[in-house]
């Protein structure tokens, strides 16, 4: 296993996780998404590639997240890989780069991430509402203080 910084020549690989995994977060939606690929997505481009990202390697890239400043920008573990603390490590490596409070942002349905996000000292301190891809939908705000 190994945390490393981003690559250019992760992105297909980054790509990959993040194609497979965004509509998994929003299953418990009651509306239906369609997925826009990460490389259209331009508004989260964006916010991804402002931000610091790594990735968890494998033998190959298994997972990748990513920090700016410390709001927690990503945190995706390809399907194959989930349920094995891939998600957990990865937090626990972000939560290690600040000094401050972290935040982030969590479909407010997903409750999977939230548990894993809870175990580690998240709080939920914000609902509202945005969109993905033009359909809404309800997000909570979830912050940790630096313990």
């Amino acid at each position: 296993m190994t945390i490393r910084t981003y690559t250019e020549d992760d992105f297909q690989s980054i790509e990959e996780i993040y194609n497979l995994s965004k509509l998994d977060e929003l299953a418990q939606e009651d509306a239906e998404f369609t997925l826009l690929p990460l490389s259209e997505d331009i508004p989260r481009n964006e916010q991804l590639f402002e931000s610091q990202i790594f990735v968890y390697e494998l033998g190959s890239i298994a997972a990748f997240c990513a920090i700016c400043h410390t709001e927690i920008r990503a945190l995706f573990v390809h399907p194959d890989h989930r349920g094995k603390g891939i998600g957990k490590d990865l937090l626990k490596y972000l939560l290690s780069l600040t000094s401050q409070e972290a935040s982030l942002y969590v479909v407010a349905s997903n409750c999977v991430a939230k548990e894993v996000y809870k175990s580690v000292g998240f709080v939920v301190t914000e609902t509202f509402e945005t969109t993905y891809n033009s359909v809404a939908v309800t997000v909570d705000k979830m912050v940790r203080n630096k313990a």
